[in-house]
């Protein structure tokens, strides 16, 4: 294990480990369930700060605007385990709940980042039970993988059942509006399959979604938003440079 940095078992299970501080932006294609072993992680996500310690766990919706900081610990390494699930497995899991269940006034929470409660026993079964395999750098097999993702969307559903809403956004009432979400992202650099997923969606789903709320294509939809916004942009300096220039000219140089 102590050779490794990551150990990534079928991008379901991955064990990081890491002898020096790391940091990166973070893009979370899927959501993800992330458990600190040792060390500490520090999670940036809309201007606020999280920060997990040994035998913390949170839930990292799919988002792409986080900032991660991996800290080693005094005379310890960093150490953690992700657990992910995939879109095609929460499809396939949903189809096994009892619709009569299922809370349907669960909402979507804004932010994209839980920290989970501390101390629960289903927590740290679920993934102090997979440190063996990363200790002797053995994969498990296929289905224990999958076993271990029904045993954490079960740890997810019993903790919030406003993350049904989260897990499942590819159904309704639950899909992510599709304008909303371009109006806070339209300044990231994505493709409109990264789009699409980020919104729960094919590209094809998008598309035909996107159809129905907007008569331009989703290229002419973001192109015409970043025009808009350049316009205001400059229009905004004008206005400051055109306010500098007439204050200078009646004696006010170092007006703000």
């Amino acid at each position: 294990m102590e050779q490794l940095d990551v150990f990534d078992c079928s991008n379901v299970l991955i064990a990081s480990y890491f002898a020096d501080d790391r940091e990166c932006a973070h893009e979370n294609r899927e959501h993800t369930l992330i458990y600190q072993c040792s060390g500490r992680l520090e999670i940036e996500e809309r201007g606020k700060k999280t920060v997990l310690y040994p035998g913390d766990c949170a839930f990292m919706r799919r988002d792409n605007r986080m900032w991660l900081q991996k800290r080693v610990g005094k005379g310890e390494p960093y150490r953690s385990i992700v657990l992910k699930f995939s879109k095609a497995f929460l499809r396939e899991f949903y189809q096994t709940l009892d619709r009569q269940q299922i809370p349907i006034d669960s909402k979507r929470e804004k932010a994209s980042l839980l920290l989970l409660p501390k101390n629960r026993p289903d927590i740290r079964s679920l993934f102090e039970s997979v440190i063996p395999y990363f200790d002797a750098g053995e994969k498990p097999s296929e289905k224990i993988l999958k076993l271990k993702m029904i045993e954490g969307v079960y740890v997810l559903l019993n903790t919030d059942r406003n993350l049904y809403a989260s897990l499942f956004d590819f159904v309704e009432p639950w899909k992510i509006d599709i304008l909303d979400y371009l109006n806070e992202n339209y300044m990231c650099d994505l493709s409109m399959k990264e789009i699409a997923n980020y919104t729960g969606r094919s590209l094809a789903t998008f598309k035909r979604d996107f159809a129905k709320v907007s008569d331009l294509t989703p290229q002419k939809w973001h192109r015409r938003k970043c025009l808009f916004w350049n316009c205001l942009r400059t229009e905004s300096v004008c206005r400051v440079q055109s306010w500098k220039r007439q204050s200078m000219s009646v004696g006010f140089p170092h007006a703000p």
